[in-house]
């Protein structure tokens, strides 16, 4: 536990000196062309700097954080777009904005809160603790797991997956908050409830994530193929760019975490998922469409990202025993809060 600390600790310490780096001397630079080249050598390293860590949470949030997020935001910083622009006054707002997963709230306009129809609230309290809580009986429940069925282990990881994530990025969320004083967008937006595909990706799961992919993947892609194809054409291209450049991003998340090559799996997943996406988007845009009752849209939905995930995105994870590793590290945690 203590020596994966201390290659946390040397990680992020690489991490916040590049970002300096970044904000003192990259910022100075015209933007474009050169100011992206000072800033490549940063981007290399934080692709590297999962490569150092041992644990499965500290090298997947680090690869989320830096591989991810903070290479992505640093490409868009380099021709003067994105979250990083403009300068931040502070060197702390800049590295924040750079590698965490948030985004800073802005205050609507009264209109706008009249019509406002994505209610992207903050998690109420009573359903925070409800999530801590179910998180802890599944802790408890695993020490047992031995005398349990394989699928029912399985089925227990996938919500110890889900949840974990989403609190994890919550509480950084709520760190950030705190430092910063201003209001975070939360990162997840009850998933569960989706009604539809678009509704799923787009509204509700990682939006951080996908705001990421839309500045970074989907509106550039959209704009080339807007010479060639129609307007739709174009933005079904944008859709299926940004759910193929974000199943490369899992897998390299996959790799850091197993050591193993891609099967490509996690990739084809992601692929399915934009197709059916962009299906759905088309069939919408059709005068006959009718929406289905939101409950059976909503079962349809959770079955389908299921399936696909078992079929999919679950196997890497399960043949390289990464679930095991998770859950051990989970329980090592749990016996040191104890013996301290």
């Amino acid at each position: 536990m203590e020596e994966n600390l201390r290659k946390l600790i040397e990680v992020w310490i690489y991490a916040l000196i590049s970002l300096s780096y970044c904000y003192f001397i990259s910022s100075k630079i015209s933007k474009g062309v050169l100011r992206l080249l000072s800033i490549l050598p940063m981007c290399i390293l934080f692709l590297l700097l999962p490569l150092l860590l041992s644990s499965v949470h500290f090298c997947a949030l680090s690869a989320l954080f830096l591989s991810w997020l903070a290479n992505f935001r640093l490409i868009l910083f380099a021709f003067d777009q994105g979250p990083l622009c403009p300068l931040p006054p502070k060197l702390s707002r800049f590295i924040c904005y750079a590698c965490l997963p948030i985004k800073i709230r802005k205050t609507p306009s009264p209109d706008a809160i009249k019509n406002l129809r994505c209610k992207n609230e903050p998690m109420p309290k009573w359903v925070l603790a409800v999530k801590f809580l179910a998180l802890g009986v599944l802790l408890h429940v695993y020490e047992y797991r031995d005398g349990l069925p394989r699928f029912v282990v399985l089925a227990l990881y996938c919500l110890h997956l889900y949840l974990e994530v989403e609190l994890v990025l919550v509480f950084v969320g709520a760190v950030v908050s705190t430092l910063l004083g201003c209001d975070i967008e939360p990162v997840f937006n009850e998933p569960y409830l989706a009604t539809s595909l678009q509704d799923f990706w787009s509204r509700r799961w990682n939006l951080m994530v996908s705001a990421v992919l839309r500045s970074t993947v989907h509106i550039p892609v959209q704009r080339f193929f807007k010479h060639l194809l129609s307007s739709d054409g174009a933005m079904f291209a944008g859709v299926m760019a940004s759910f193929f450049v974000s199943g490369v991003m899992h897998e390299v998340i996959f790799f850091y975490m197993s050591r193993q090559p891609p099967t490509w799996e996690v990739t084809c997943f992601f692929v399915l998922h934009g197709a059916a996406t962009a299906t759905e988007i088309a069939v919408k845009r059709t005068h006959w469409w009718r929406p289905p009752h939101r409950a059976v849209s909503g079962l349809a939905v959770l079955t389908f990202v299921s399936l696909t995930g078992v079929w999919l995105f679950l196997p890497q994870i399960l043949r390289n025993n990464v679930h095991e590793r998770a859950i051990g590290e989970c329980l090592s945690v749990i016996d040191f809060a104890k013996r301290k």
